[in-house]
């Protein structure tokens, strides 16, 4: 039987369009987005489908018209770099079209922390905390932005400049004051 009409593993194949490395949606929860997250993910959605998907399809089809498919790692490489390509566009595509895109400027000079606010917070042994609540497919812990459904983020969400709350945290309770609530201007990034 030809090479051609047999199906790859089930480990490489995943038909449910998730990767199992991104954060899943809370069951019955709203996929909350700023309008800077919900445009660069639509950015990514394009540049995936119009630049590089078919940068990989040229390459398999190169690839495939040399000959032997089994031994040749262009077209071995080719077809799970398109795997992956087309996982994360059905990933990027259920995503955005379940999006809920609430832009935090409209709290601009409130003191209540909302979806999108930068809160400067203390923690009780004295050390300063700053975070920013994202949506869960556009935080980046590494610049200080968390999800809304962070525990952080749950514990501020409501509150107040001046509110003491209580954090859980897998070491167990910690106080936390909250200092300042930021919200961005109208027209600037979010």
């Amino acid at each position: 039987m030809s090479k051609a009409f047999t199906r790859e593993s089930d480990a490489d194949v995943q038909d449910d369009g998730e990767d199992p490395s991104l954060p899943p949606l809370p069951a019955g929860a709203r996929n909350y987005m700023t309008p800077k997250g919900y445009s660069d993910l639509r950015a990514e959605l394009f540049m995936l489908m119009d630049d590089e998907r078919p940068k990989v399809v040229d390459i398999v089809h190169w690839a495939a018209s040399n000959g032997d498919r089994s031994e040749n790692g262009d077209y071995i490489y080719g077809k799970k770099r398109l795997r992956e390509i087309d996982r994360r566009i059905r990933f990027l595509t259920k995503r955005l079209e379940i999006a809920e895109v609430t832009d935090p400027s409209v709290h601009h000079g409130k003191d209540q922390v909302f979806f999108g606010a930068t809160v400067r917070y203390v923690e009780e042994n004295g050390e300063e905390r700053t975070v920013t609540i994202r949506g869960i497919d556009e935080a980046d812990s590494l610049n200080g932005e968390v999800s809304w459904v962070s525990p952080i983020a749950r514990t501020l969400l409501k509150s107040s400049t001046g509110d003491v709350l209580k954090l859980v945290t897998p070491q167990g309770w910690r106080e936390i004051e909250v200092l300042e609530v930021t919200y961005p201007q109208a027209g600037e990034p979010s």
